[in-house]
């Protein structure tokens, strides 16, 4: 029974996060033949003030140009 706990900044829409769900299950399905019926996908969605990187929180942090 594969299990995938994805921790991500809030923000992805409904649509965005079924399309992780989907892919994510696609992928264990060709790469590892596992059954989609018992893969669980949970996505944590973290708030921006709660996750740092490089020594900053991510809500501090400038998007580089061209990115959000």
């Amino acid at each position: 029974m594969p299990y995938v706990n994805l921790q991500i900044t809030k923000g992805a829409s409904r649509e965005q996060k079924a399309e992780i769900v989907k892919e994510f299950t696609q992928t264990l399905v060709r790469v590892l033949g596992k059954n989609p019926q018992n893969t669980h996908i949970v996505i944590q969605e973290i708030e921006r003030d709660d996750w740092g990187h490089a020594g900053m929180l991510v809500a501090d942090r400038q998007p580089e140009p061209g990115k959000a």
